[in-house]
């Protein structure tokens, strides 16, 4: 006999991350009626690809939805190396993005999703180079350990193995999915998963999405086809429109995509496993009849098929609490039936999803406070609300080892307790899983195999037990802070867990120019309600030299951030030099390493994580022509900031700004990455700023696209040229000077072939193409086994002034303190008016 009815039950992990959408979920009964659909379909289906945006989501939500499969999406990276049209955020931040756009794309189209951690290190032209990058072996049995456990009927990759594929990550991703296809069959292959609580598995067969793209046609009329383009009435909508909502969640690659209508055929060559001639599944038991099968002399399986059968035949849609009874009964029968390993437990989940759905019942736990640290109070308001008044019943909640009775749940009346609580004492911070530990150059290192291919860390939740129609359930929530907002209404973001210090220095990079000491400054918070003592101290080399380290903070209870600065030296260091300095505070019983940063974005719930607090130290030899720099913002980066480290006076600009009068003030201005992709207005400008060039002006332009994610639609320069797709994406290529006495790798500053040592990522992206013969060509440089590059960098003289355009990667180079990248973004700014050399 059950005694308690109605549970609250608190689990905390020692870290947690909550990033959930933003506000709970509810179902309509036409999406309840497409579930009870689904409880009769047991097949899966496992998409495999290499990055966010890279999955085929009018697929995707034509398996889901229509079909009625499983269906999951491995992406292998989070997109971390990718650009940023919405941001200046790079690396493991565009990644925490990416991964965030890739969820919510999935709660539109149905699938799941899973990653591998593999990390995006930028354009790769090899698959070798990818696998050699991420580890072979790493990787491959994370894809193995997603197939083991999402048990895929069908495994479909995005790009073949032969290269059509275009990026070596597109390449490598196929690769590894057809050798996973192989050993995740085999018991010998990484046999401690088998530990873990998964089995073998192997996949029916691996299908190539083939494709007809980018000047790419690689579909034939002999490959099995699918017409994936059919409206589904319950929904109200076609599977190109629910694709077009669901890519279009990729705004920070500006994926927005219209709706589409109509048929749509998809094409599949099989790579192995049998080929389909009339069905994706063929050869696979898709219903309950498979348990009947499995024990002839147990026919449950058949009951199952024909209770659900019944349900859907009887099921109201202006009533959906009147399928309760048959569902709890439905849900008793499952639990009779031979354990599979899988689809028995899969689908008794989803019925008891089902039944909070029909039910109607509002089930919240929620703060008033976004943040708590450890050994704080933290009080949480729980919710139950039966709002079709269905028949369950209520009666207490057990919340940690005390008993909280809840009044009698009456139809469509809320039912609130508040509970308060201390934070334990050895709660981690905010985390996702995949940054708790240090990572390697290619690849995220975590240590809990159980969290390996989630998209997210598992959220502090509340665990709700009710009696419904006598049958106990249980329903997991997560615990979000909740407000309103006078504008978009009520929100629901995570709740984050701070440490009891924050640390961080004041920017993150510092340049020591023409060994001249640098004031280095540095923040420290105190997150504790008391006062409280801390030691602060600047960890650095023996190289340099900092007389106030360590030194003593002492906090008051308002938590408000103490500032503090010292000058930084060099011990004997000649010429370049670059260290990271880390910093730490110490309260005698802990250390704390690490500062909050916040990611706000409408269209993904808040992204909070911790960062070290590290810094770029660069001692170099620099000089600067000029005082002032216009920015012309574009789709984001931190080049400012480097600006105003080499000593500029730097001055944003928008549209009202851009008259030929007001632009004399600046000795040069230069556009941000994109800048002509992201502003609409660029065209409206082009006179004034061919007039401030003319004048004896700078106006350098750093890379814009030329594809359909934001296409180029102003005139950007005096003279024509291309902008094409080509890059250079090897780091450490050979940079060839074509010119060598051109004043933009002599003046003011001397530019040799040390100045592209300790570049990160790539040279160049988004070359210059067939470039009018006013244009002269500065450098070349070529990825191994291609043919040399010109368009990296092109210069040409206009009027008194002159017009630069680069594709070199200075918005990855400067924020990452590269001093070579400081001195030749000096050279081409540099302006000395009539005397610039020709």
């Amino acid at each position: 006999m059950i005694k308690k009815l109605l549970i609250a039950f608190l689990i905390f992990n020692s870290s947690f991350l909550i990033t959930h959408a933003q506000t709970p979920k509810s179902y309509t009964s036409a999406e309840i009626l497409l579930q009870l659909k689904k409880l009769n379909v047991l097949g899966s289906v496992l998409y495999i690809a290499a990055h966010p945006d890279d999955e085929n989501t009018r697929l995707l939500a034509y398996l889901a939805n229509e079909k009625l499969y499983r269906t999951g999406y491995l992406s292998l990276t989070r997109g971390d190396g990718g650009q940023n049209l919405i941001g200046d955020e790079q690396g493991v931040d565009l990644g925490l993005i990416r991964t965030q756009e890739l969820l919510a794309a999935r709660r539109i189209d149905g699938a799941e999703q899973f990653f591998s951690r593999a990390f995006d290190f930028g354009y790769s032209k090899s698959p070798e180079e990818a696998l050699k990058f991420w580890g072979h072996d790493k990787i491959l049995s994370d894809v193995v350990w997603v197939i083991r456990k999402f048990r895929p009927d069908v495994i479909i990759t995005r790009f073949p193995t032969t290269g059509e594929g275009g990026h070596g990550h597109h390449t490598a991703s196929a690769i590894l999915a057809g050798e996973a296809f192989d050993a995740a069959a085999d018991p010998t292959k990484f046999p401690e998963q088998l530990t873990k609580g998964v089995t073998v598995w192997q996949a029916k067969r691996i299908l190539w999405n083939t494709f007809n793209f980018s000047g790419t046609n690689t579909q034939s009329n002999d490959q099995f086809k699918m017409d994936c383009g059919d409206y589904n009435p319950i929904l109200g909508k076609s599977y190109g429109e629910i694709a077009a909502a669901s890519r279009s969640q990729h705004k920070s690659q500006g994926f927005g995509v219209p709706a589409q209508r109509g048929s749509v055929i998809e094409y599949f060559k099989t790579i192995k496993g049998t080929a389909p001639v009339n069905d994706l599944m063929e050869g696979v038991n898709l219903d309950w009849m498979w348990f009947s099968s499995v024990d002839h002399q147990n026919q449950d399986g058949l009951g199952v098929k024909n209770k659900i059968n019944s349900i859907i035949k009887n099921y109201s849609v202006e009533n959906p609490e009147k399928s309760l009874p048959a569902l709890v009964d439905l849900y008793k029968n499952m639990e009779a039936i031979p354990d599979d390993g899988y689809w028995k437990n899969k689908k008794m989940e989803e019925v008891k999803e089902l039944v909070q759905n029909c039910s109607g019942l509002f089930m919240d736990a929620t703060t008033n406070t976004q943040y708590a640290v450890p050994g704080d109070s933290l009080k949480i308001n729980l919710v139950v609300n039966n709002r079709s008044g269905a028949n369950v019943l209520s009666a207490d909640a057990h919340v940690n080892d005390d008993y909280i009775i809840f009044d009698q749940l009456k139809k469509n009346i809320n039912s609130t307790k508040t509970y308060g609580m201390v934070v334990r004492h050895n709660t981690r911070p905010t985390q996702p899983y995949w940054l708790e530990n240090t990572m390697d150059k290619g690849s995220f290192n975590v240590t809990d195999q159980q969290q390996i291919g989630k998209g997210e860390t598992d959220p502090f939740s509340v665990v709700f037990s009710m009696l419904i129609e006598g049958r106990e359930f249980k329903f997991t929530k997560p615990v979000r802070y909740k407000f309103t907002d006078p504008v978009k209404g009520e929100l629901y973001q995570p709740v984050t867990i701070l440490p009891l210090a924050e640390v961080n220095y004041s920017s993150n990079v510092f340049l020591a120019i023409n060994n001249k000491p640098v004031e280095i400054g540095t923040h420290v918070k105190s997150n504790l309600p008391v006062a409280s003592t801390f030691t602060v101290t600047k960890q650095t080399s023996l190289k340099v030299k900092n007389a106030a380290n360590p030194f003593t903070f002492k906090s008051s209870t308002d938590n408000k951030v103490n500032n503090e600065s010292s000058v930084f030296s060099f011990n004997g260091v000649e010429g370049d030099y670059v260290e990271e300095i880390k910093l730490q505070a110490s309260d005698g019983a802990g250390v704390f390493q690490q500062y909050k940063k916040n990611i706000e974005y409408d269209h993904i719930p808040s992204i909070v994580y911790f960062h070290e607090a590290t810094a770029k130290l660069s001692k170099i030899d620099l000089k600067t022509e000029g005082n002032y720099v216009g920015y012309i913002p574009g789709a984001g980066d931190k080049v400012p900031e480097a600006l105003r480290a080499m000593g500029y006076k730097v001055v944003t600009l928008k549209e009202s700004d851009m008259k030929a009068a007001n632009l004399k003030q600046f000795d040069a201005i230069v556009t941000g990455v994109r800048a002509y992709n992201t502003n609409e207005w660029m065209n409206n400008v082009y006179d004034d700023l061919m007039q401030y060039v003319k004048d004896g002006g700078v106006l350098l332009v750093q890379y814009n696209t030329s594809n359909q994610i934001g296409p180029v639609k102003a005139k950007i320069s005096p003279y024509p040229f291309n902008i094409s797709r080509n890059r250079i994406t090897d780091e450490e290529a050979k940079v060839n000077f074509l010119i060598p006495g051109h004043p933009a790798l002599n003046h003011p500053n001397k530019i040799t072939d040390k100045d592209f040592d300790g570049w990160i990522q790539e040279r160049s992206i988004y070359h210059a193409d067939k470039p009018d013969t006013a244009y002269k060509a500065i450098l070349s440089m070529k990825d191994p086994g291609e043919k040399e590059q010109d368009g990296s960098l092109i210069i040409a003289n206009y009027g008194k002034g002159r017009f630069v355009y680069t594709g070199l990667v200075f918005f990855r180079e400067l924020p990452a303190g590269v001093p070579g990248a400081y001195r030749l973004f000096a050279n081409l700014i540099a302006n000395k008016r009539n005397k610039y050399i020709k």
